[in-house]
Parts: structure tokens; sequence; C-alpha cells
């Protein structure tokens, strides 16, 4: 019962990515590297943010599920929303930002938080709630959580 609950919870936390932000990516690739290229210099730069974040989305959410240098993939995770927050839901330059009355900004306020919040629960996978994964994650980068071995009983 306790890996399925997991499971569940590591699910939830990548379920926006894998599959639906990378499929999203697939099938609207022209559309995907059209918003990439607000923060690209030039075409080909966005086409290849484009490509990263797949790969980002579906290697990463893949590693967390399955266990596989899951702190790692957390933490690159956790990076990757910073990075999208900062550089796609860049609500301060919006002239019509308020929180009060008619704002388009307050929706890329809120998707900048949500942002945040993700890469919270990603950085929480990646070190542990306490913590304590921490040193972990630094001596064995690669190292696996083993999220689903079973608990003994005396646990």
């Amino acid at each position: 019962m306790n890996s399925w609950i997991v499971f569940s919870a590591r699910l939830l936390l990548v379920l926006l990515f894998f599959p639906f932000s990378a499929l999203d990516k697939v099938l609207n690739f022209k559309t995907a590297v059209g918003q990439a290229s607000e923060a690209a210099a030039t075409p080909w730069i966005a086409k290849l943010l484009i490509v990263a974040a797949l790969a980002a989305e579906v290697l990463m959410s893949t590693a967390i599920l399955t266990g596989f240098a899951d702190r790692l993939a957390a933490l690159l995770m956790a990076v990757y929303c910073v990075l999208t927050a900062i550089l796609w839901k860049q609500f301060w330059k919006s002239p019509d930002f308020r929180l009060k009355g008619p704002s388009e900004a307050r929706g890329l306020f809120w998707d900048f938080l949500k942002n945040l919040s993700v890469a919270g629960g990603f950085l929480l996978l990646a070190i542990s709630a306490n913590g304590s994964g921490i040193s972990e994650l630094w001596t064995h980068p690669f190292g696996s959580t083993h999220p689903y071995k079973t608990l003994s009983r005396n646990e």
C-alpha cells in the first residue's frame, strides 16, 4: 500500500509535465517554438529550448516515477520550474498588473507562483522533507532513493 501512495504522490507531481506538457510540445511544436522565441534570440535557439524542455519533461519525470536518479531529476525539475517562471511568467512586465480589478497579468502572476510551488515540491523530493538527503544528493547524484522498497514491520 505504501508503494502505491508514494507512486501516486510522484505521479501527481510530474503529471503536468509528463505526459501533458510534453505531449503539447509535440502536438503544437510551432506554437511552442513561438512562445520560446520570447526568450530566445534566434529561431534555432527557440527550437533547441523546446527540444531540451521536452527531453527534460520526459526523462526527469520518468526518473522520478521509477526512482532511478530521482533526487537529481527532482533537483533539475525544480530548476526547470524556476527558470520557466522567470522566463515566461513575467507578470511584472505587464502594464496592467493589479491584484484587484481587471488584469490580464494577474493570470501570469498565479502561474508564476504555481511554478515556484511545484519547484518547492521537487526540492522536497530531492532533499527529503527534513533535508537529510542533501548530502546524499551531492555525494551520489545518480543514486536512487529506492522509493518503492517495502518497509519492514519495525519501521
